[in-house]
């Protein structure tokens, strides 16, 4: 079963479960998507879904962060629930380890020597870690190896 086919199914369960505000994150997920295969005119395979996954988790911590810092608990509490429905659609995350174990092997494949190659690393490195670790984490590893 496709990732999204496992969503349009858990916003079926939500429904006759009448989880209202799981159908709404749920719901808010199938349109993103929708709206992406309007636009483009094509069929979302698993990892552009996950990627859509990404953006939308990314917006909901920008939100909880303004709203945490305007006090105003009760819509960052609801962000957090969202944020929650939407982690359930990820792909686990990589440990540190194995992070580590893909920069290395990435800047050797490229023969990078110094920050100046960090752009030839990340073009390796992206498509294998896109939607499994947080890429803001994996370029600041890239600029300590590279710093070395």
């Amino acid at each position: 079963m496709s990732l999204k086919d496992q969503i349009n199914e858990d916003m079926k369960t939500a429904m006759r479960a009448k989880e209202t505000a799981r159908l709404g994150a749920i719901r808010l997920l199938l349109a993103a998507i929708k709206q992406k295969e309007v636009d483009e005119r094509v069929t979302l395979d698993d990892a552009a879904v996950i990627a859509i996954v990404d953006k939308l988790i990314k917006q909901r911590k920008d939100s909880i962060s303004q709203y945490d810092s305007a006090g105003r608990q009760d819509l960052a509490d609801a962000e957090r629930f969202e944020l929650d429905v939407l982690s359930a659609y990820k792909p686990a995350g990589l440990s540190d380890a194995e992070i580590d174990a893909a920069v290395a092997a990435a800047i050797a494949q490229t023969g990078a020597a110094g920050p100046a190659d960090m752009g030839k690393v990340m073009a390796v490195v992206k498509p294998q870690l896109a939607g499994r670790a947080d890429m803001g984490q994996v370029s600041g590893k890239i600029k300590a190896a590279l710093a070395k």
